[in-house]
């Protein structure tokens, strides 16, 4: 069994660190905290709102963007059962597929990837790279696809490959939850509102058990370990309308989602189920007994569905990409700040508003020839 099974704080799981006397984040090169840059644009500031983006697109190159936040205690947990192998499923450019492969490898699980459609030759960027990780890929066909998750096909999956620590497509389960919690704590700045894109519905979850969890009166949980750009510094924060003052508790932070998908209007349900069936939170969330907070899922903003594009949200990425130097992800990231710029110019905020957007990962490898996914 591998010694080195590490937690979010980078301790292995054993209580002991790999034999080059590093722990598996160090490996995979996993900066924690990711920094909050204020994001300084014209079309947010006419309107009065204060943009700042919470960067986890820099966590690591290796487990790209929240990826790290949901496998690292699923880790802990697979170590402590006693697993040697990690199986998942994903698309045919999955970043969560090349994600565990790259933390398995770090802890010396093997990683097997379930792929939906068929058989890739030769195999694309994407799986190809999840393979030199050491990943086995296997596939199943898209009828099949849609029953991944019933005991018929995990008991095949059991049969042909053996005892495997199962994580769901997306990483998100319970155990996701409070890895995606901890960015909550880390960001110093007050805050009102903070998004994020939403898939599978982990990341949202665990910023809504986050902040449910967080004493009254604050607004965006304070922790040391929150980090400012350096080189933009957010400007000291406004009150949120006329009745917050800094001498009053600020109301409770609202979430909202963004669905990157068509037809997303489940994901709410996703959601809730997963937050209900969660665990306690980190304790730099301050957990005291947990109250309702405001949330939702916006479904306006999918573009034409998962992995999909249209010209609106094109023009939008790369005018972006001048006015900001942020290359977006057109998947997720993207799909979220356009919504939320339309959001803010329809007037859907106060003037006063300090909004936090998540930016889950990167921009997708630079191979134009990626087709778009269904």
């Amino acid at each position: 069994m591998a010694e080195d099974k590490t937690a979010t704080g980078g301790t292995a799981a054993d209580g002991r660190t790999a034999p080059d006397g590093r722990t598996a984040a160090e490996r995979l090169g996993v900066r924690l905290p990711s920094p909050v840059h204020r994001l300084v644009d014209e079309r947010t500031e006419r309107h009065g709102v204060r943009l700042l983006l919470k960067r986890d697109d820099l966590i690591s190159r290796l487990v790209p963007g929240n990826k790290w936040r949901k496998l690292a205690h699923n880790l802990v947990a697979a170590a402590t059962g006693g697993h040697r192998t990690l199986l998942t499923f994903g698309g045919a450019y999955s970043n969560h597929l090349r994600a565990v492969a790259a933390a398995g490898q770090a802890c010396g699980f093997a990683t097997i990837g379930v792929v939906r459609g068929e058989p890739y030759d030769p195999l694309n960027w994407s799986l190809a790279r999840a393979r030199e990780l050491g990943m086995t890929l296997t596939y199943l066909d898209r009828t099949t696809w849609r029953r991944k998750t019933s005991p018929e096909i995990t008991d095949a999956l059991r049969h042909r490959f053996g005892d495997f620590f199962l994580i769901p497509e997306g990483g998100s389960n319970p155990l996701a939850l409070p890895g995606c919690a901890e960015m909550v704590a880390e960001i110093v700045e007050p805050f009102d509102v903070i998004c994020c894109p939403v898939g599978t519905g982990g990341t949202l979850a665990g910023i809504v058990s986050a902040l449910s969890a967080a004493p009254a009166g604050i607004a965006g949980p304070t922790s040391p370990a929150g980090a400012l750009s350096p080189t933009r510094p957010a400007s000291p924060t406004r009150a949120t309308g006329p009745a917050a003052r800094p001498d009053q508790p600020r109301p409770r932070p609202r979430a909202i989602g963004f669905a990157a998908l068509k037809g997303g209007g489940y994901l709410a349900n996703e959601v809730a189920a997963l937050i209900d069936a969660s665990g306690p939170m980190p304790d730099t969330c301050r957990l005291e007994e947990p109250v309702k907070i405001d949330w939702s899922v916006e479904t306006d903003f999918h573009f034409g569905g998962f992995a999909r594009t249209t010209a609106e949200l094109d023009r939008f990425i790369a005018d972006f990409g001048v006015r900001h130097g942020i290359r977006l992800d057109r998947i997720y990231v993207g799909k979220m700040l356009a919504g939320l710029f339309t959001m803010i110019a329809a007037g859907r905020f106060a003037p006063g508003t300090t909004i936090v957007a998540v930016v889950t990962g990167p921009a997708e490898e630079p191979d134009e020839s990626c087709p778009q996914a269904d």
